[in-house]
């Protein structure tokens, strides 16, 4: 489906875009046709734009401020249509909210502005796409404005990190009579130590928390049938309060056997909520009858990536409802798309 095959609404070029890329299946490492439908807007409106050799789209400008989103989603098939909801007119489909919406949003809004626009790839699974944007030195803008879900009104200043390992551990096979442990039980020992050391306050709110998460294990005898061999593929959402280096010392200093191999890292970033990004923000959503809400996410996004490089003030902006990111029933209310737009580009003008 395309924005010119949907005859239950009038749509506005802004929404047409939106459409088109909520149509254009976009998993992770499947972008190139919603980028290519990224690019074709900004042709369309006399902008530069490229895509670069991870498949990112470039539509530099101003760089007075940065507005990026991610180009990916997460896998499922939800048929895309426009209904009339609890909130007026919806669009249902992948990536709806998480984040064709912001992605769609920020487009509309560079070309209005003429500020710089970037759509990353692979967020979803491991930001490759930010990552070789800073890995490959582009110069830090002004102001960076990252896409992702958080209501008309919210303005998110912090996101937890990441800190992911596979745990490793062999042990001689054995009669299961024998009460030594094997490398099942060393693993599951591990993790039960590692939980104790990061076990929270109750009251304590989950941002402010280390979250311990095993994502897989595997355990059973080897090949050969001559040891046991186990592994665990386990994550760490890091607080501000904590740096990822001291959570992994915490998390090694558990280990009585075995070896973690940890092989992915994102610091936490937490901005202030008086930057000129954050101010502009508050204002231009007062402006639109809003009442500014400032969000802390448990979760990891691209803002992330660019804090831990750029110096620039950063906040993280976007249509939608978060509760429904890679959810079936995802849809955004198109008159929240429509006030997002004119958020940012009140946001744009006062940081220009």
């Amino acid at each position: 489906m395309t924005a010119s095959e949907v005859e239950t609404a009038d749509l506005t070029e802004a929404q047409g875009l939106l459409v088109d890329l909520v149509s254009i299946p976009s998993p992770s490492g499947e972008e190139a046709a919603a980028a290519r439908r990224l690019v074709d807007f900004f042709e369309a409106h006399d902008r530069e734009v490229w895509v670069d050799e991870v498949g990112n789209v470039h539509a530099p400008a101003d760089d007075a401020v940065l507005l990026t989103s991610h180009i990916d989603t997460v896998p499922g098939d939800i048929p895309v249509e426009i209904r009339e909801g609890e909130g007026g007119t919806e669009l249902w489909g992948r990536g709806s909210v998480d984040a064709t919406g912001p992605l769609a949003a920020m487009a509309v809004a560079a070309v209005e502005t003429g500020v710089s626009f970037l759509g990353v790839v692979g967020e979803e699974v491991d930001s490759r796409g930010s990552r070789h944007v800073v890995e490959n030195g582009r110069p830090e803008p002004g102001a960076l404005i990252n896409g992702e879900p958080s209501g008309w009104t919210g303005i998110t200043l912090g996101y937890r990190g990441l800190l992911a390992g596979t745990y490793v551990a062999t042990s001689e096979s054995g009669h299961t009579s024998r009460p030594e442990n094997n490398a099942i039980q060393d693993a599951m020992d591990w993790w039960g130590r590692v939980e104790e050391e990061f076990d929270p306050d109750e009251y304590l709110p989950v941002f402010e928390r280390v979250t311990c998460k095993p994502t897989k294990f595997e355990g059973g005898p080897s090949a050969d049938g001559l040891s046991v061999e186990t592994t665990m593929e386990v994550q760490f959402r890091v607080p501000p309060a904590y740096t990822v280096d001291d959570v992994r010392e915490m998390a090694d200093g558990q280990l009585e056997t075995g070896t973690v191999h940890w092989y992915d890292r994102v610091p936490p970033v937490m901005q202030s909520p008086r930057t000129d990004a954050a101010r502009a923000f508050r204002a231009a959503i007062r402006d639109a009858g809003g009442d500014p809400r400032l969000l802390r996410k448990t979760g990891t996004a691209d803002m992330n990536v660019f804090a831990s490089v750029w110096d620039c003030p950063m906040v993280t902006y976007g249509p939608g409802d978060s509760d429904l990111d890679h959810a079936p029933n995802e849809h955004l209310p198109l008159d929240e798309y429509d006030r997002s737009i004119e958020v940012l580009i009140d946001a744009c003008q006062r940081l220009q």
